[in-house]
């Protein structure tokens, strides 16, 4: 790859929106490749310092870019995502292409076949530009690995940038990358989205399908776009949404639906402010960011009143089915690789492996039973607004936080209960930017929506985005 000295993006292509991309990239106003040379430079620039994207597919991006201008000029119909620079995080398989699940057993991992998500993507037209930070086989939301080091956050290089889709949110606010894909299991898309000053959103089990593989009947963990703005979210969910045979849970809605107008009036309808989440502990920079929000709210005609429903055993079901969880994807690589597999995955698979028949149809039960509780909650209430993390993002070398306000923390992702108590229930829910502290660190707010009503959720995050432009400011990096 020759390119011209870095420098910064004189030109601000790096930091149109997907949307007014495309729109550009249509019009025959910007070409692929510009588009992608302009990318190209930014991560000469920018990644050597944050260590966002930890495999480059420079001469891949450069060629697809050529033949996605050849195809335009030949009058071919263009994807949705025609010309748009991705990364793909470093857990979603890419045919031909490095992955290695940030585990050191996989460092020189070359799959032969796409994942659904990156096959869809690709297919919709986006370029990528290769692949994003994750942390070990997705464990926990601090990005760093043994293969490629720690990922930092652009707003304060000595801090964490969250995970477990850490690189790709890092890679939004950087410039690096118009959209990112990612996971979510415990807040992989919403935590980093949060740390990140961009967006995640976790959509419903299904709504994203994944290849039956493990147990492909699990709805803890799910597949999920991630950008700058929610028009851009909603843009890249409405290509990678949509049935698919391949995956026994897949919804049977297309994702075109998600390519609509995000206007919509709030008039009257209610929204339920969370209290204390059940008793979780939040850093007061966090409530104080966050609470000053609810006037946005209000102002965009909403009802909202302090209510929450009971959280009772929606934690403690999460805890035995993620343990559960990893028993099947990772109880024999800790058999064969002991040595090489970090410690927080080891004890997930033991936990797993003391389960009994009792433990997972008490899990089961509990969830169930949250999962109606919040049904009938949301009867009322159209969503559930609450911080998206209950943590400011901590110091790059702090594995996870082991306090919060002097309340301990038992294990790697306990710190993450805002987020895993909304995942326990398979309800949508969008990390979306909501404020900073005067350090200059970015706080997240979450907005939940009803079962599968991932559109409405993107319609209110949208209305607050555009109410307080928080989204807009950049590192100071850049």
């Amino acid at each position: 790859m020759i390119l011209a000295q870095p420098v910064a993006d004189p030109s601000g292509i790096c930091f149109l929106t997907a949307v007014e991309m495309a729109q550009l990239i249509g019009r025959g106003k910007l070409s692929a490749r510009e588009v992608i040379e302009s990318h190209l430079r930014q991560i000469e620039r920018l990644n050597p310092s944050v260590n966002a994207i930890v495999t480059l597919t420079a001469e891949r991006a450069l060629e697809a870019a050529g033949k996605a201008d050849e195809a335009q000029a030949r009058g071919a119909t263009l994807g949705p995502l025609h010309g748009l620079p991705v990364v793909h995080k470093d857990l979603h398989d890419t045919a031909g292409v490095r992955t290695t699940y940030g585990s050191r057993i996989f460092k020189d991992h070359v799959p032969a076949q796409d994942a659904i998500i990156v096959e869809r993507i690709a297919q919709a037209g986006a370029i990528s530009l290769g692949k994003s930070n994750t942390p070990e086989f997705g464990a926990g939301s601090q990005t760093f690995n043994e293969v490629f080091g720690a990922t930092r956050n652009p707003y304060h290089l000595t801090k964490t940038c969250g995970g477990s889709t850490g690189g790709g949110a890092v890679s939004l606010a950087c410039g690096l990358a118009v959209l990112a894909d990612g996971t979510d299991s415990g807040g992989s898309l919403r935590n980093p989205a949060a740390f990140c000053n961009v967006v995640g959103i976790r959509p419903a089990p299904g709504r994203v399908p994944i290849a039956a593989r493990g147990n492909a009947w699990s709805s803890l963990s799910v597949d999920g776009p991630m950008a700058r703005t929610v028009a851009d979210v909603a843009l890249l969910l409405s290509a990678i949404a949509g049935p698919d045979s391949r995956c026994p849970i897949s919804i049977s809605e297309q994702g075109s639906q998600f390519r609509g107008a995000l206007g919509r009036g709030f008039k009257g309808v209610r929204v339920a402010w969370f209290k204390d989440m059940g008793g979780i502990p939040f850093d007061p920079q966090i409530l104080e960011v966050v609470n000053a929000q609810r006037r946005v709210l209000e102002s965009l005609g909403c009802i909202v009143e302090e209510a929450e429903p009971d959280w009772s055993g929606a934690y403690e079901s999460y805890d035995t089915l993620r343990a559960w969880g990893y028993v099947s994807a990772h109880a024999e690589k800790v058999r064969r690789h002991r040595e090489l597999i970090k410690d927080t995955v080891i004890w997930e698979v033991e936990r797993g492996l003391k389960l009994s028949g009792e433990d997972i149809a008490r899990a089961f039960e509990q969830r169930s039973q949250a999962w109606n509780r919040m049904r009938i909650f949301q009867e009322k209430y159209e969503y559930f607004i609450a911080p998206a993390t209950q943590v400011l993002p901590f110091d790059l070398n702090q594995p996870y936080p082991r306090e919060i306000e002097g309340v301990k923390m038992s294990n790697y992702v306990e710190w993450q209960k805002s987020c895993i108590l909304i995942s326990a229930l398979e309800n949508p829910a969008i990390s979306v930017p909501c404020g900073f502290t005067p350090e200059g660190l970015p706080v997240g707010l979450q907005i939940v929506g009803r079962h599968r009503e991932e559109w409405s959720v993107l319609q209110l995050a949208h209305a607050f985005e555009q109410a307080t432009q928080v989204g807009l400011r950049r590192p100071g990096i850049v």
